[in-house]
């Protein structure tokens, strides 16, 4: 009866190609006899191959398994391989449309990588998204000889769009770095705040550590350092080099919001293969979601609208999620700036 009512249905709304995936390919003949002897318009079935991402499954009924059993929060949770999934996560159109038309369509059954979706992504948002700074884990720094005051500084908006202009960024004493760019005792080549070392700010200036502040339980709760008033901007007159880069936001001017760091819903490639007696479930990523509270970001942030996208420098891009409120912005972690899942998948 499917058969029977598929062919006159195409027939009857003017349907010039019937695009079927691979189970429908045995149908076809029977969908070609009916239309050939109720003598209507022939429409032509062609047949392709169901598109397979790794990391993930596109099975509805597992898929809403999921969502009952409450593993996600709902079918637009920015994990779900759903067209609200995605765009919640801060997937661009036009990268989804790159990597339709880079993988073309096949008449083999297939798994891609969905690192070649994040690489489509990547190269689109690299190309619109605006920078901005976001300390994730903050920790306070105190430049010493740095004056009571605050200063504007000129920053980038996009290098890759000469277009986007530069917008100002407060500097002042009190400033937050992240917690993974101070090492006490770092190993060699660590080019990051270390003590006695030197590091600069991005666009602001060259700042050197000089004390360790610890709590009761010896954990490090603030640093004191100095900076080099010459460097303003990011160099020295003096020509000396500085191998760090780090970002930062001014503690006074910093809005505090929070983060959610989303990765592949999945460990394994293929998640439908799984030890017996298991099921699909026993590959999910328990590490998928991580939500960080009380991060740190610049001024620039306080007015954003729904969906907005943008590069925090050095961590990724990211996007608004519809979560956020006037008090408090929220942003999902779209992808990494880098592929860590690949050196991961080449280590194993």
């Amino acid at each position: 009866m499917y058969d029977f009512a598929h062919g006159q249905s195409d027939s009857i709304e003017g349907i010039t190609h019937s695009i079927c995936t691979l189970e429908f390919e045995v149908h076809r003949p029977l969908y070609d006899w009916f239309i050939k002897e109720l003598e209507i318009h022939a429409p032509k079935q062609i047949e392709f191959a169901r598109l397979n991402l790794s990391y993930t499954l596109m099975s509805k009924r597992k898929l809403l398994e999921l969502v009952k059993e409450k593993y996600v929060n709902g079918w637009d949770d920015p994990r779900m391989p759903t067209i609200c999934g995605i765009r919640r996560r801060g997937y661009t159109p036009e990268s989804i449309r790159n990597f339709a038309e880079t993988i073309g369509v096949a008449k083999r059954d297939n798994t891609i990588d969905v690192a070649l979706l994040e690489h489509c992504l990547r190269e689109d948002l690299n190309k619109k998204a605006m920078r901005v700074m976001v300390v994730l884990n903050p920790l306070k720094v105190v430049i010493t000889n740095y004056p009571d005051t605050v200063e504007e500084l000129d920053a980038v908006n996009n290098p890759e769009d000469i277009n986007a202009g530069t917008r100002k960024i407060p500097f002042s004493k009190v400033i937050y770095i992240e917690k993974d760019d101070f090492m006490e005792n770092p190993p060699k080549k660590y080019f990051r705040l270390s003590p006695g070392n030197e590091v600069r700010l991005r666009y602001a200036y060259f700042i050197k550590c000089e004390n360790v502040i610890k709590d009761e339980n010896g954990e490090i709760v603030e640093i004191h350092c100095t900076y080099d008033p010459a460097s303003r901007g990011g160099n020295s007159p003096d020509g000396r080099k500085v191998k760090g880069t780090i970002h930062w936001v001014s503690a006074e001017h910093a809005l505090n919001v929070e983060v959610r760091l989303f990765d592949r819903l999945f460990n394994a490639y293929d998640p439908e293969i799984y030890p017996e007696g298991g099921s699909y479930k026993d590959n999910l990523n328990p590490e998928s979601l991580k939500i960080l509270k009380n991060c740190k970001a610049e001024p620039y942030l306080k007015n954003v609208t729904l969906l907005e996208k943008f590069q925090f420098e050095r961590l990724g891009y990211f996007c608004v999620d519809p979560d956020s409120t006037v008090e408090n912005k929220v942003f999902n972690r779209t992808v990494t700036l880098k592929d860590s899942w690949a050196k991961i998948e080449k280590k194993d």
